[in-house]
């Protein structure tokens, strides 16, 4: 997969609380593919990541703060997991327009484990299919998105995994579809008005 993804610039958002594996393996699986991976997060401070969401792991630091960057300098995002980093993300409304602004444009992207609250605070679950850690999917369901029980799950370049066991199938799986590109936007919302 060397060289799969040259030249493509990926931003991962992230914050106090990730799961660090599911941070530093797909991160790992874009860079060694070609591509130039930001971590973002709600600020430049340092975030303190986590091992199974109870034990502390490394702490990184962010190369820029979401409101300093735009999602047309990107054309991939990753949304690891980690319920602490879940919850703070879904509630910052600069982190919702990123995200939103990505879908969009079509990008595609990769969300692990508790990463969907994002998508589902940002409306953007409605008419998909996807997995994610198993306390999800009822919001999921009622953000009007399938939830589905499955090691990695795609839906028009969107590509979600429920828990780290997942990650050798999200890591390979992430890495094909960003180098597919963007991905056609459908508008399920527009229907005609009468």
């Amino acid at each position: 997969m060397a060289g799969a993804l040259n030249g493509q610039r990926i931003a991962i958002i992230a914050t106090n609380g990730v799961e660090q594996a599911e941070l530093e393996q797909p991160r790992q699986a874009v860079d060694r593919a070609g591509a130039r991976s930001t971590l973002v997060s709600l600020s430049t401070d340092a975030i303190q990541a986590m091992n199974s969401d109870i034990d502390k792991g490394d702490t990184f630091t962010p190369d820029a703060a979401i409101g300093d960057v735009s999602a047309d300098d990107y054309d991939a995002l990753i949304l690891p997991g980690g319920t602490i980093n879940a919850d703070q993300l879904r509630q910052s409304g600069d982190v919702v327009a990123f995200v939103q602004a990505i879908f969009a444009a079509g990008k595609p992207v990769g969300a692990i484990c508790h990463a969907p609250w994002t998508l589902v605070e940002a409306d953007l679950v409605r008419g998909r299919t996807l997995t994610s850690y198993p306390s999800l999917r009822t919001d999921i369901r009622n953000a009007g998105g399938t939830a589905v029980d499955e090691e990695v799950v795609v839906d028009r370049g969107l590509v979600t995994s429920r828990n780290p066991n997942d990650l050798d199938a999200f890591c390979a799986k992430i890495v094909e579809e960003f180098g597919e590109g963007a991905h056609p936007v459908h508008d399920e919302g527009a229907t005609a008005q009468a």
